[in-house]
């Protein structure tokens, strides 16, 4: 499977068109049970009268295509390389679009999403987790040996874990080292070392080694407990300040250019100023971000935390998810009950936000107002209506979500719609 210039094999990509439509895929049509996924686009349904049932979620193409060129043009304006984080949607139809605007490569947080990524040709992976599974680090290594276009870069942040990654190389006999990069971490955080001291360890233990070569330094800044733009920025300073150091001591001798990497999706603003700090090394930097939910934003958690908020001359993401609904009950005045619930819509970070409905009379639009979400059984959406609120049984309600991470995940496929309700294409995740 050859990978094209965009960095994924698009005839991989092109073949989930041929995909047969079934009982798998919850929202869509029934009568379209059969046909592939290309032949389902190809008619061009409409979301609301073309037999989808509820509930089902959808994409909006016009919000989908704002953000992959919002995105794209931050990073470039900021001389930032983007590996955007792929758990958060498991797409490759997405994963070849965020390509295709510019992206260095795929971010994947376990070798399992690596494989999946891998499957679809992605070139360039950054794994962002320290691997010590003997099984996955053989599998790696046979990667690597077969394809020599094919990068991986991964963590690496205890002398136990650079110990256990050896040998298992060793065994497979790999072919070529595997890149890894120190995670710097901060107390009471996730993963990753809390002290320079604890660094220069693992860069010893790495140097000792045939099977790994330290090409750079990483981290994650919105795990620093209570978080804030003071804290944010003294731990990225940390963070450049340890490649600078690294660099001076020799340790990324012969590496063709020094990866310093953080940035999720809240302060990746900080991200940019002070990695723009950065002083020549002795190798180009790619200064690499790996922000994922920016492209589908979201209608909660991002939505407050998007660095855009403090950034208003910039524009804005736009959300890009919307769940419909229908009203199945109205046993008592000011309750309403939908039909999806938390096998549906994602909760963790947010309820639900009710945002349009539509008439199941006459398809009319208006918005959701005194409508609210207080709870979510499995199946059921709990609503409560302000006094002289319509709503009907039968009604279409729009929901606005938060945090996309936990919505891709309930959806195999997603629709992507146009503004007016017309579908043009299916979006298979794989989770």
């Amino acid at each position: 499977m050859a990978a094209r210039a965009t960095g994924i094999a698009a005839d991989a990509v092109a073949r989930l068109a041929e995909e047969r439509v079934d009982h798998r895929f919850k929202g869509l049509p029934p009568d379209a049970d059969g046909r592939t996924v290309g032949e389902l686009a190809a008619e061009r349904r409409s979301l609301f009268t073309g037999g989808f049932t509820t509930p089902v979620l959808a994409l909006s193409a016009e919000a989908l295509e704002h953000n992959l060129a919002v995105m794209e043009g931050y990073s470039a304006e900021h001389d930032l390389a983007f590996a955007p984080h792929g758990k958060t949607s498991m797409a490759p139809r997405l994963f070849e679009r965020q390509l295709a605007h510019g992206a260095w490569g795929i971010t994947a947080a376990t070798p399992a999403q690596t494989r999946v990524y891998r499957a679809f040709g992605v070139r360039r992976i950054f794994l962002a987790n320290e691997v010590v599974d003997a099984a996955a680090l053989r599998w790696l290594a046979d990667e690597l040996a077969a394809d020599p276009d094919f990068r991986l870069v991964t963590y690496v942040d205890s002398v136990r874990g650079v110990e256990l990654m050896d040998a298992a190389l060793r065994e497979a006999g790999a072919g070529r080292p595997l890149d890894v990069v120190l995670e710097l971490g901060a107390d009471g955080a996730r993963t990753g070392l809390r002290t320079e001291a604890e660094c220069e360890r693992v860069a010893d233990a790495v140097a000792a080694t045939d099977t790994l070569r330290l090409v750079g330094v990483a981290g994650y800044e919105a795990e620093i407990p209570d978080a804030d733009g003071e804290l944010v920025r003294a731990w990225l300073r940390r963070l450049t300040a340890l490649a600078v150091s690294l660099d001076k001591a020799g340790r990324f001798a012969g590496v063709e250019e020094i990866v310093v990497s953080a940035g999720g999706s809240a302060w990746f603003d900080a991200v940019a100023e002070v990695f723009a700090e950065l002083p020549p090394l002795s190798a180009p930097v790619l200064k690499l971000l790996r922000s994922g939910a920016y492209v589908t934003h979201d209608d909660g958690q991002y939505r407050r935390k998007t660095p855009f908020n403090r950034l208003p001359e910039r524009g804005a993401l736009q959300p890009a998810f919307r769940l419909w609904a229908q009203v199945v009950s109205r046993p008592e005045p000011g309750t309403a009950y939908l039909n999806a619930g938390k096998r549906d819509v994602s909760y963790d970070l947010g309820l639900p936000e009710p945002q349009v409905v539509r008439s199941a009379r006459d398809g009319s639009l208006r918005e959701a107002t005194g409508l609210t979400v207080t709870r979510l059984a499995d199946q059921h959406a709990f609503v409560t209506l302000e006094a002289g609120t319509d709503l009907e049984v039968g009604d279409w309600v729009g929901l606005g979500l938060s945090h996309p991470c936990t919505v891709f995940e309930k959806w195999p496929m997603i629709p992507l719609a146009e503004e007016d309700g017309t579908v043009t294409e299916y979006v298979r995740t794989f989770f």
